[in-house]
């Protein structure tokens, strides 16, 4: 595995989940997790109910929902889908963004990968490490940065410690397995307190998966159509070799070819905890190797094209495309409390990163992708005075990229960008108010191609919310957002050899502006929970790639293009309370969420937006045990772009069983679940690969955890 380097950073906010999302949260004497209410991401604003739609995982639903990837780990969120582009490579997915439009974080500071920039490269996240998922929807997110106008994910660890431990040493340690890819995976981590203020902090973990098992055929419809067509052609040509292993691709069925993973992290951090605040450290390490399963019909064209360049020669077979990934990263968090005055605390956070990735084909190294970064963040929180509260900040931002290799598809660039923000907040009785702005300049430039482009970005949110019953509250927000292009929006210019396509960037794009609307009820009555969102966005110059249907050297031919669009859609999310019997407590629930996307005057749909979604379960919860049964349901997704092919829907049926030896207040816990009960092919809508890389099949998993 190789290097690579960016760094980020990101915000952190209080929020109030819309729903209790986590029934099962469950804790330790050290690493509790609380009632449900209040999610702590960063104490500047005592609640942030108003802007932002959060959901949040943790405790032993988290430990059930863990995948290799963050993205595969989410989906079960309201408005939540992923790029799923192989088991190795797969991001979130919110309301229909992706990409750039999505920051996904770490401890409140990003993530800092090359996630973004294209949809194989993986999160440098390991779920498994994280304690705590928060999925925060809407303007709120723009705290974190104008990348973050779709949302953002943020992943709890402990690599910086925020207690110590009253015992000697205090392990949390996972293990699972899943059946569907032979994945072994296992992870712990150790808090030693040196002192009575000091405690140091140490954890790693490895993951281990093979080709992953699948339901059917390997190839969607119109993809094995097309399979049989050419094989039927080659026949008839004589050409029996080139027809056999059309036939062969078009019959493969019950695995993903080269989609096997292996991940391996560590880290360690110290932390002084003082009465005047807390200053901590952390490095980690992460790297990864993940095989890139192939875009069925290029491998036969770039071999039609070789053979007429050199006719006569023996053509090479290329081995399979694998991506191997390395990243080591730093990171600082403090925070001084004043004790009086305007400002209650003042905040610190750092980060620098290396990053390197690879792309081999076979044992060759085809591209190599260096990344190196730094991202800061200083909140300057005040002091609450009545019903006034807030926060002030700057951020900094630095990216270093650079692509070396025959496929170098986009140029060594530079990406600077400095923001000032601020989030303020009234309590006026029965109405509550939150505003939120911010003001970024971005400079991306890239002295190979002689372009420097600077943009200033300006973003602003206003939300308001009323009492309307006890426990209900009904609520509005408004927000106008910006976005400067990113490099890659910018440059791209070239073959992608993981992506298996030739990708065109346009440096003369603007920035990208959007006008959001969004509209909510949510509350809690007796033994009901509810939430119901709907939103809509309004764009000027929204960026986004779609096929051309053009063919570049064997590859097709994406593109970037910037015109106006739309996005409405609704969330809802409900759970209730139907009976108690002994000990347990028996709850029903409903996910449902959907969006339409589309580009104005006639432009027709946006590509790769996920269709209407409905899930729902029932489960059975004690203090000890609890038993969950659910059916989730996609729709067909027929509204597609051009050169997009539409997919089928598809149900899943999953089950699983918790047991907690010494009940919720301590984090052991035994779990085991069965996904994809009845084996269905099933693939994601929003995912370039979905026509040769399906989702699982039938799944069986287990798993411990242990904290003592």
């Amino acid at each position: 595995m190789r290097h690579y380097g960016i760094l980020a950073a990101g915000a952190a906010i209080i929020a109030t989940p819309a729903m209790a999302q986590d029934p099962e949260r469950q804790g330790d004497h050290i690493h509790g997790e609380g009632e449900a209410g209040i999610v702590v991401t960063a104490r500047f604003v005592d609640e942030l109910d108003l802007i932002a739609g959060t959901s949040t995982l943790s405790g032993t639903a988290l430990d059930q929902s863990i995948r290799p990837q963050i993205g595969e780990t989410l989906t079960a969120l309201p408005g939540v889908s992923a790029t799923s582009f192989t088991p190795g490579a797969s991001r979130p997915v919110l309301r229909g963004f992706q990409g750039e439009r999505i920051r996904v974080l770490t401890d409140g500071i990003g993530a800092i990968d090359a996630s973004n920039t294209s949809a194989d490269h993986a999160v440098t996240i390991d779920p498994i490490t994280a304690y705590r998922i928060e999925v925060l929807r809407g303007p709120a997110a723009l705290l974190f940065g104008s990348q973050a106008i779709g949302g953002a994910v943020n992943v709890f660890d402990r690599r910086i410690p925020r207690e110590i431990p009253d015992e000697v040493a205090h392990i949390d340690a996972v293990g699972s397995y899943g059946s569907a890819a032979d994945e072994y995976s296992i992870a712990a981590g150790i808090d030693v307190p040196l002192t009575s203020n000091l405690v140091i902090h140490v954890d790693g973990s490895y993951r281990e998966s093979d080709d992953l098992d699948i339901a059917g055929f390997t190839l969607a419809p119109a993809l094995r159509a097309e399979q049989l067509e050419i094989a039927a052609e080659e026949a008839e040509e004589g050409h029996f070799e080139e027809a056999e292993e059309a036939l062969e691709l078009a019959n493969l069925r019950g695995t993903v070819p080269n989609s096997a993973t292996e991940t391996l992290t560590a880290g360690a951090g110290i932390a002084l905890i003082e009465e005047w605040g807390n200053i901590g450290v952390s490095v980690s390490y992460f790297d990864t190797d993940y095989g890139i399963p192939a875009r069925p019909g290029a491998e036969h064209v770039h071999g039609e094209e070789e053979g007429e360049e050199e006719e006569g020669e023996e053509e090479e077979e290329e081995g399979p495309v694998t991506i191997g990934l390395e990243q080591i990263r730093a990171d600082l968090r403090g925070e001084v409390r004043i004790g009086g005055g305007f400002l209650e605390s003042i905040r610190i956070r750092l980060g620098y990163s290396d990053y390197e990735h690879i792309e081999f084909e076979g044992d060759e190294i085809g591209t190599r992708f260096f990344v190196e970064g730094l991202e800061g963040r200083l909140e300057l929180v005040q002091r609450a005075r009545g019903s006034w509260r807030g926060v002030i900040g700057g951020q900094l931002y630095v990216r270093d990229f650079n692509a070396i290799g025959a496929e170098a598809f986009v140029p060594k660039n530079d990406t600077e960008q400095v923001g000032l923000f601020t989030l303020q907040e009234f309590d006026l009785g029965a109405v509550h108010v939150e505003m939120a702005g911010r003001y970024e300049h971005t400079s991306v430039s890239s002295a190979p191609v002689g372009i420097d482009r600077s943009f200033d970005a300006f973003s602003g949110a206003i939300g308001a919310n009323v009492d309307v019953a006890p426990g209900v509250i009904v609520g509005v927000n408004l927000s106008r957002a910006e976005r400067a292009p990113s490099a890659e929006e910018l440059f791209s210019n070239g073959p992608h050899i993981a992506t298996q396509a030739f990708e065109i960037g346009n440096p003369d794009f603007d920035t990208e502006k959007s006008i959001g609307l969004e509209a909510y009820v949510r509350g809690e009555v007796g033994g009901l929970n509810f939430a119901l969102t709907g939103y809509a966005s309004w764009f000027d110059d929204f960026i986004f790639d779609a096929d051309t249907g053009a063919e570049e050297d064997g590859l097709p031919v994406f593109q970037y293009f910037q015109r106006d669009a739309t996005y409405y859609g609704f969330e809802a999310e409900i759970s209730a309370t139907l009976a108690e019997v002994g000990a347990f407590r028996i709850n029903a629930d409903f996910v449902g969420d959907y969006v339409r996307a589309t580009i104005k005057d006639g432009g027709g749909p946006i590509p790769r937006i996920p269709p209407l979604r409905l899930l729902g379960g029932i489960e059975a919860q004690s203090d000890r045990f609890d038993a969950r049964a659910e059916v989730e349901w996609v729709d067909e997704q027929d509204r597609v772009a051009a050169f997009e092919t539409p997919t089928d829907d598809f149900t899943l049926v999953n089950a699983s069983l918790a047991w907690r030896p010494w009940g919720r207040a301590n984090g052991t816990s035994f779990f085991a679940s069965v996904n994809n009960i009845f084996d269905v092919n099933a693939r994601r809508h929003a995912s370039f690969t979905k026509d040769f890389v399906p989702l699982a099949g039938r799944d069986f998993r287990f798993g411990v955890r242990f904290s003592f």
